[in-house]
C-alpha cells in the first residue's frame, strides 16, 4: 500500500504507521490512567487518550505523508542508522519511565 503525498507521488507508509501505532500506544496505555489520577471519570479520559491519538495520526500523516518528498531521500550510512536507532531507543525508554514514576507515587 502506498500512500500518495501533496504532489501524487507515493511514499512509503511504514514510518508514519509506526509513529502512529507508538503515538496511540502510549497515549491509549498512560492517558487513562493521568486522566483518572486528575479527577476525571475512566471514561472522560479514555476519550481525552482517544482525541489525542487522532491528534497525532493527523500530525505524524502531515509530516511523514503529505509533505514528505521522496526524491530528497539518500541512504544513511549503516552506522549512523545504527547509532540513531540506540538513541530513540534510549529516548523511548526514559519516556516510559519517566511517565510511570508518578504512578508508583
Amino acid at each position: 500500500m502506498q500512500l500518495p503525498n501533496r504532489d501524487g507521488v507515493a511514499v512509503d507508509p511504514v514510518p508514519f504507521v509506526v509513529i502512529t501505532g507508538l503515538a496511540a500506544l502510549l497515549m491509549l496505555s498512560f492517558g487513562p490512567l493521568y486522566g483518572q489520577a486528575l479527577g476525571l471519570s475512566l471514561s472522560t479520559a479514555i476519550a481525552g487518550s482517544v482525541c489525542l491519538s487522532v491528534l497525532a495520526a493527523v500530525s505524524a500523516y502531515y509530516q511523514q505523508v503529505w509533505t514528505a518528498r521522496p526524491d530528497m531521500v539518500g541512504e544513511l550510512p549503516a552506522g549512523a542508522r545504527g547509532e540513531r536507532l540506540f538513541y530513540l531507543m534510549a529516548i523511548l525508554v526514559v519516556v516510559i519511565v519517566a511517565l510511570a514514576i508518578p504512578l508508583f507515587i
